[in-house]
């Protein structure tokens, strides 16, 4: 992968982006993701935020490399804090984190959020987490998807700030749009869930402590709600 094949991943991530944005990519790593964007004229300018040295550099080379310096800021911050106002950014994208960590970086850096830019998040696991935060922040889930790359299952989720949303506790779990497309990767990845869960159960029942620290009863909740998504 690299900023003129972004892998199939970064691609779907990228479609999500509108056309003409201003994008602030957090997480950015080697800047593969803004700069094959702007290579295609399909964003207006970009800010690649990386906390770590030795990605930053990386981003640096490949803007440098593509003689992209006077649109492509590249930024060694923590989070959010690569944004700063006269950015004008209208997206954030944050991708290959945890759910939990992707959540952090929002909640931490909500001070830098105009409420209008549309969120692009590619969780590598944690999703429920992140989705009580959007819908605790007032952003309504406008898609979400799912692809199969390489063995692993990556969730795309796309929110922008509107009216107040409630989501169930399974909506929040499985995500309100993927239970309503049921498409055949999503009933897979939720076959192959249910299968490890019921083994991980199993141990479980064997185990006091697991009873005793209600993972037992957490786990036994969701064996059942997938049961009942599957039919």
């Amino acid at each position: 992968m690299n900023e003129h094949t972004l892998s199939r991943r970064l691609e779907r991530v990228a479609a999500h982006v509108p056309l003409a944005a201003r994008l602030a990519d957090i997480g950015s790593d080697h800047a593969y993701l803004p700069v094959a964007l702007l290579r295609r004229g399909a964003i207006s300018a970009a800010v690649a935020g990386e906390v770590a040295s030795t990605p930053f550099q990386a981003a640096q080379r490949t803007v440098r490399d593509n003689r992209l310096q006077g649109r492509v800021t590249v930024r060694q911050a923590d989070g959010l804090a690569a944004i700063e106002p006269a950015d004008g950014i209208t997206a954030i994208s944050l991708c290959g984190m945890g759910g939990e960590t992707i959540r952090d970086i929002l909640e931490s850096g909500k001070a830098r959020l105009s409420g209008r830019e549309r969120l692009i998040l590619q969780p590598n696991g944690g999703e429920p987490p992140l989705r009580r935060w959007l819908m605790d922040n007032g952003y309504t889930i406008l898609c979400e998807e799912l692809l199969h790359e390489n063995r692993f299952y990556y969730e795309i989720i796309v929110a922008e700030r509107a009216e107040p949303v409630a989501y169930s506790a399974e909506q929040l779990y499985f995500g309100p749009l993927q239970m309503q497309a049921r498409s055949p990767v999503f009933l897979a990845k939720w076959q192959r869930a249910l299968r490890l869960k019921q083994k991980v159960l199993a141990g479980l029942e064997q185990s006091e402590q697991g009873a005793l620290h209600g993972k037992h009863a957490q786990i036994a909740l969701q064996v059942r709600w997938i049961r009942e998504l599957l039919g």
